[in-house]
Parts: structure tokens; C-alpha cells; sequence
């Protein structure tokens, strides 16, 4: 009998290629958990039915509940109902900008939901692992104390003690996190108690920019495939400060699915994991134009806004000396220059190119 997997966030970008690779490697059957959120808090443009209606399409064991998971009541139920082997939480309101103006559905998704789910599973399934998808927003803008060194076209660190990136160490006290992080601080300092104090396997996974073919990026969330969006389409990109030189790593979707699996075969209580791409996944604004200029074949527009946005990093990038000492036989297999090749693609297939 197949091993059950339950994804909220479902139809998002994570949340689908999870779905994707523990269904067709993992011969998982999958429940999907999605309400089409984002396109309440980012309009039309931020609809993911069409990636339900694939993910129906495509894999033979999926189902999709319609489960809002701030609604505690029907968590409790469906987590007694599908009796889980595995849960993986990427469901969110995943941007800082839009969280000031939603700041009360912002919390009730990120951190009251992720407690939803997390007793939910304490109570129908404690032995099956739990990954919760958290953010590098939990460090606030304090990696923007660390020593840069600005070069031509990024800034980096000049400290060498970060010379392969932020590590969980890092604190998350005493900075300035938008309130999206602090939401998200809170769900994952709970995730890490429920692993501690219940001994529930889990981990928290602090993404950097996640990313991917399938990714419905807009402005306020989706840095590469808003980016390249803008590029097909010939609309204005606008970048916020920092010279246009800060710096993100980005993962491919792919590549988070399987280091959660590592994670699955070999669960752990309570652990952190910075998820990112790492130095050489890394890239800034300027140089993604260039990435998204060489595979598009067109320039790319863009207007500059001086103020940067609040707790914005100028500079960071993931330290995955962890995450491969805990798990030798993952690590990354997408490089950067293939990940954005294959967003332009996908949006040119969308756009019906």
C-alpha cells in the first residue's frame, strides 16, 4: 500500500513540485491542500488553479481538499481522515510587503496555521515527519550589519567568517523583520518546540528565493520569474535601492523536493536548515537581467526606486555546509543559469510563445 503524503500549499510553487517528485520517484499517494489564497492576496495575477488542474491531470494518486488552514476544526479532521506518513507545510502568505496590510490574515496563515497543522499532527499521526517550509526572513536585516564589499555588478561579503554564506546560527533577535517575517518567526520557532519538547520529527527549512518553471511570480513575491515576466512581456521591472546589487540564491524547486525526501528517509527533531542555492546559486538584480536577456533575446526594462523596501537584504546567501553534512547524498543539481533557462521557457509556453 502507498505511503500518504499531505502538501499544503499545493498548488504553489514548492507545494506542487513536491507533490510532482513524491508521487512519481516516491510512489507517494498525494493529498493537496490549497484554497487558492494567493490570488486573494495578490488578485488575478496570482492564481495557481491552473497548477491544481495539472497536478489532477498529471498524477493518478492526487487528491485536492479545498481547506483554508487557519480553519482549525477542519485541519483536525482532514489530518484524522488522511492519517498522513508525511506532511509538508509550504502553505503561506508569503510576502513582507503585502503582510502590512493584511497583518491580521498574515499571522492567522503563517504562524496561527502552521499550529493548526502542527497539533493536528501531534494528535492524528506524531510518527510521521513534518517539514515546514520557513524563510530567510527570520533573520530580519540583521545579515545587513555583516562587512560588504561592493563589486561591479553585486555586493558580498567582506567578512571572511561568511564566506560560504549566513548559517543557522545566525540570530534572528533584535532586528527589523517586516511583519510577514516575524509571522514566520513565529511559525518556526514552533515547529522547532514541537520537535523539541513533543520529540515530533520535523525541521524548518529557511528558504532563500525558491524558485522554478511553475513558480506564478508577481511584483511582491517571486524575484526570477517576475523578472523574467517583465522581460517577455516588455514591462517595466522596477528595482528597489541598493544600485540594482543585491544579492539572492536562489534553489530550484526540484532540488528542495529532494532535500526533503532526504529529510523523510532520515527525520530529525526540532532540526534548522538554511535552504538556498549557496554562493554559487547566488546572483543580483543586475546580473539575473543579463541571465534573463541571454535566454529571451530581449532587453530588459527597468526604472530605479532609491528607497530600498523595508527589511530588504542587500546581501544574502545560504551556508549549506549543514544540510550537507546531516544529508551526503543531497545537494544542489539545478545550476542558476539552467533554472532561469527554464522559467523563460515556461512563461513563453504559458503565454501560448
Amino acid at each position: 500500500m502507498a505511503k500518504k503524503l499531505l502538501v499544503t500549499g499545493s498548488s504553489g510553487l514548492i507545494g506542487s513540485e513536491v507533490c510532482m517528485y513524491f508521487s512519481r520517484e516516491l510512489g507517494y499517494e498525494i493529498h493537496g491542500v490549497d484554497n487558492n489564497q494567493r490570488a486573494v492576496f495578490f488578485g488575478p495575477q496570482g492564481d495557481t488553479r491552473w497548477n491544481q488542474q495539472r497536478l489532477s491531470e498529471d498524477l493518478t494518486a492526487f487528491t485536492h481538499h479545498e481547506v483554508d488552514i487557519r480553519d482549525r476544526a477542519g485541519v483536525q479532521a482532514l489530518l484524522k481522515e488522511v492519517k498522513p506518513d508525511v506532511i509538508v507545510h509550504t502553505a503561506a502568505q508569503p510576502s513582507h510587503d503585502r503582510a502590512a496590510a493584511i497583518p491580521f490574515a498574515d499571522f492567522d496563515t503563517n504562524a496561527v496555521g502552521t499550529l493548526n497543522l502542527l497539533e493536528a499532527t501531534r494528535q492524528a499521526c506524531p510518527e510521521s515527519p513534518f517539514v515546514h517550509m520557513s524563510t530567510n526572513k527570520v533573520y530580519g536585516d540583521a545579515p545587513n550589519r555583516i562587512d560588504l564589499t561592493e563589486l561591479e555588478t553585486r555586493w558580498d561579503y567582506a567578512d571572511p567568517a561568511y564566506s560560504h554564506g549566513i548559517a543557522e546560527t545566525f540570530s534572528i533577535d533584535q532586528s527589523k523583520h517586516s511583519l510577514f517575517g516575524a509571522s514566520k518567526v513565529a511559525a518556526d520557532v514552533m515547529v522547532q518546540e514541537y520537535g523539541r519538547y513533543f520529540n515530533l520529527p520535523c525541521c524548518c527549512l529557511r528558504g532563500g528565493c525558491l524558485t522554478g518553471p511553475n513558480h506564478t511570480g508577481v511584483e511582491l513575491h517571486g524575484f526570477l520569474s517576475y523578472l523574467v515576466k517583465c522581460n517577455l512581456e516588455g514591462k517595466e521591472y522596477r528595482v528597489f535601492g541598493y544600485k540594482g546589487k543585491q544579492v539572492r540564491d536562489n534553489i530550484h524547486s526540484l532540488d528542495v523536493a529532494r532535500f526533503m525526501a532526504s529529510f523523510v528517509e532520515s527525520p530529525r527533531s526540532g532540526e534548522v536548515y538554511n535552504l538556498g542555492g549557496g554562493k554559487d546559486n547566488s546572483c543580483s538584480i543586475l546580473e539575473a537581467f543579463k541571465w534573463a536577456e541571454k535566454f529571451s533575446g530581449q532587453e530588459q526594462v527597468h526604472t530605479y526606486v532609491d528607497e530600498n523596501r523595508i527589511g530588504d537584504h542587500i546581501c544574502y546567501y545560504s551556508d549549506l555546509r549543514k544540510m550537507r553534512d546531516h544529508y551526503p547524498a543531497w545537494d544542489i543539481s539545478v545550476s542558476l543559469e539552467e533554472t532561469i533557462r527554464q522559467i523563460v521557457e515556461a512563461w513563453k509556453i504559458r503565454a501560448g510563445n
